[in-house]
């Protein structure tokens, strides 16, 4: 590998067996995400290729440069999705760190619940993320359409759900969003998302 090649990304493995996300909605998902792993390895032996050659700024490169951040935010919103599911989790917690930390921000849990539901909701495509800030420890939910836009800068995902209609459209209507969403309620780790709180 040349001093400038990006050592390849390795997509994840996930054994994910959820209630009311079909193994086979998973499996497409799974293979979309492994798609962006796919993407970014070629980008980046790509870009490796353009500075050997030097054509560094050339439009080429600047418009790899730029599909780049969706690729990449591509694979870490799915991991960060992935790994924050696992089947019949329960229900929001009422006590500890991530419950203390939603009923400071929002008031109550069930707050919480009803304000990052209704963000993911929303019309369009994209995802619904809890934010930590890292300068005040508030949490806030964002909308982010596509991968590479309207990421707080320097904020850690907490909770992240894909509502792109991929992630749901094997298993219900494009029109039923909403029961994709209290499906994924019902596997949320909520273990796993804690453990992100700073």
């Amino acid at each position: 590998m040349p001093a400038t090649q990006v050592k390849p990304y390795e997509a994840q493995t996930y054994n994910l067996q959820l209630d009311g996300i079909s193994a086979e909605q998973l499996e497409t998902h799974y293979a979309l995400y492994k798609g962006y792993v796919t993407n970014t390895n070629t980008l980046n032996d790509k870009l490796s290729e353009l500075r050997e050659a030097g054509k560094v700024g050339t439009p080429e490169y600047n418009e790899i440069r730029r599909r780049l951040a969706f690729e990449y935010d591509g694979i870490r919103l799915h991991e960060y999705y992935f790994e924050n599911m696992i089947g019949n989790g329960g229900a929001a917690p009422t006590s500890g760190k991530l419950a203390e930390a939603l009923k400071e921000y929002f008031g109550s849990v069930d707050a919480w619940v009803a304000d990052f539901k209704a963000t993911g909701a929303m019309r369009g495509i994209g995802w619904a993320v809890l934010y930590q800030d890292p300068i005040t420890g508030r949490l806030q939910n964002f909308w982010i359409t596509d991968h590479e836009n309207g990421h707080p800068a320097g904020f850690t995902p907490i909770l992240v759900m894909d509502v792109w209609e991929h992630a749901y459209v094997g298993d219900y209507k494009a029109t039923e969003r909403g029961k994709y969403i209290e499906a994924f309620f019902r596997n949320i780790n909520w273990k796993v998302v804690e453990s992100r709180l700073k």
